[in-house]
């Protein structure tokens, strides 16, 4: 009886047994499925997802034409998701406002940067280098000598080297490099026997620039041992092996068209041909009735100098403002504004003083950066001058100005004027041809003439009468229905 009873009871329990079995052998094999298909899946997505390398170039000067570039390059990268941007410098320095704004974006980048020294990076080169996460150079290699120079190349004054050794060594210490090293680059007044590197206190006896009167420049060499540098690689596809980005995607960056232009414009001798002539062309306008050539080529040289320098970060809103405050003035001194007064003195006044402003970098400087903005904006204006009377006197003898001048062109009959004999219209009487706004043209005895009102509204087909001819400019009024 008890022998039964046990045996159903071993039945009944591998009815139960059994099926819990199977289902855990079930899980396991389900788990390990599981298991195997996101390996799959991880592989799938590591080979896919393809490795990108931006290549950004930084060569000759640094200009104000650059920043744009390198900022733009840096967008790229990051929308791209690159493993990393490699800036291949190679540069005796430039402009320092210029090299902080390139500076500024690379300390903001999303993505690792790596500056490869191919060669050089002095001055501004140094500090964009200091920049980057890491620095590799090239065999005889140099970076340093950092110190700010005016526009003379004379050594620039406490101001500016003050501002420049603190920009060296915030960048310096903002990538965990030696902060001595990156002053002694600026100023050479600054001398040390040790340095801390890595935590332990060196004495230093290979370092020129250690010594007062010396300025820092190292070589690739010094630079490993200093820890500025990280590396020493020859070529930029061995910098790829280092980094374990041999097989990766290489995009290389260019400047575009309108960075190319803007760095045209920018260029110091082409920018102040546009605001001599753009200066010259407003003010030559204010000599003729109307608003011609003259004007309008002023208008547009003003326009392309202005635009380049506030894309380049040159200009701000305020010079901006300045300047088309004194355009402003001008065009109400020429078309509303009978005379030349107060109006076309002040607007003068402050086109001459928003470029000044625009020769004045947006960095501390000193009064003798000041003193030379004067004298080129002196110079320039005057060089100016001459050079367009000079090209004046070089069109007049050419066969398309006296195709142009040929008194065939315009014929006394046909309506047209000059200016010859014009002070004998005073108290001439005519009719208004067009609208005065306050300019427009009128008929006087057969002939069209441009003239400007007292400043009030004359319609057209109006009865006139000259009030007054100084030069070129005649000022007529209204006459009423009694006259």
């Amino acid at each position: 009886m008890v022998l039964a009873s046990l045996t159903k009871c071993k039945r009944n329990y591998s009815k139960f047994v059994l099926p819990s079995l199977y289902l855990s052998k079930i899980t396991t094999k389900l788990e390990g499925m599981k298991q195997h298909i996101l390996t799959i899946l991880i592989f799938l997505i590591s080979f896919g997802e393809s490795q990108i390398v931006y290549k950004v170039p930084i060569h000759d000067t640094i200009d104000l034409g650059l920043p744009p570039f390198i900022e733009r390059s840096i967008e790229m990268a990051e929308k791209d998701n690159a493993k990393v941007i490699i800036f291949d410098i190679d540069t005796f320095g430039g402009r320092l406002d210029a090299a902080t704004q390139i500076k500024d974006a690379i300390l903001s980048a999303k993505i690792p940067t790596i500056a490869f020294i191919n060669r050089r990076a002095i001055s501004a080169g140094a500090l964009i280098s200091l920049s980057c996460e890491k620095i590799f150079m090239t065999s005889g290699g140099t970076i340093g000598a950092a110190t700010a120079v005016d526009m003379s190349g004379k050594k620039g004054s406490e101001k500016v080297i003050s501002y420049m050794r603190e920009e060296m060594a915030s960048t310096a210490e903002s990538r965990d490099r030696n902060v001595d090293i990156a002053k002694g680059m600026v100023d050479e007044e600054l001398s040390f026997t040790h340095l801390v590197i890595n935590g332990d206190s060196i004495e230093v006896n290979d370092l020129e620039g250690r010594k007062e009167g010396k300025l820092i420049t190292l070589t690739t060499e010094l630079a490993l041992k200093y820890k500025i540098a990280d590396g020493i690689q020859e070529t930029f596809e061995e910098l790829l092996i280092v980094l374990e980005l041999e097989d990766a995607e290489i995009k290389i960056t260019d400047e575009n068209w309108s960075e190319a232009f803007v760095r045209f414009l920018t260029n110091p001798v082409v920018a102040s041909l546009l605001t001599t002539f753009g200066f010259l062309g407003i003010l030559f306008e204010l000599q003729s009735p109307g608003w011609g050539i003259p004007g309008s080529v002023g208008l547009v040289c003003l326009a392309l100098s202005l635009g380049a320098s506030y894309i380049a970060k040159l200009a701000t809103m305020t010079d901006m403002l300045i300047i088309l405050a004194g355009v402003g003035l001008l065009i109400v001194e020429i078309i509303i504004i009978p005379g030349f007064g107060i109006a076309g003195i002040g607007g003068i006044a402050l086109i001459l003083w928003g470029l000044y402003e625009l020769l004045l970098p947006d960095i501390p400087v000193g009064a003798e950066f000041e003193t030379m903005a004067i004298w080129g904006l002196t110079i320039g204006i005057i060089g100016g001058i001459i050079g367009l009377v000079l090209l004046f006197k070089l069109m007049t003898k050419t066969v398309f100005w006296q195709k142009l001048t040929s008194p065939a062109v315009e014929k006394t009959e046909e309506g047209y004027s000059t200016s010859v004999g014009w002070e004998n219209l005073v108290h001439a009487e005519g009719v208004s041809q067009t609208d005065l706004r306050p300019a427009g043209w009128v008929i006087i005895d057969g002939k069209r003439i441009f003239v400007v009102s007292e400043g009030d509204f004359i319609e057209k087909d109006s009865k006139v009468k000259v009030l007054s001819v100084d030069g070129n400019r005649v000022v007529v009024r209204k006459l009423n229905s009694e006259e």
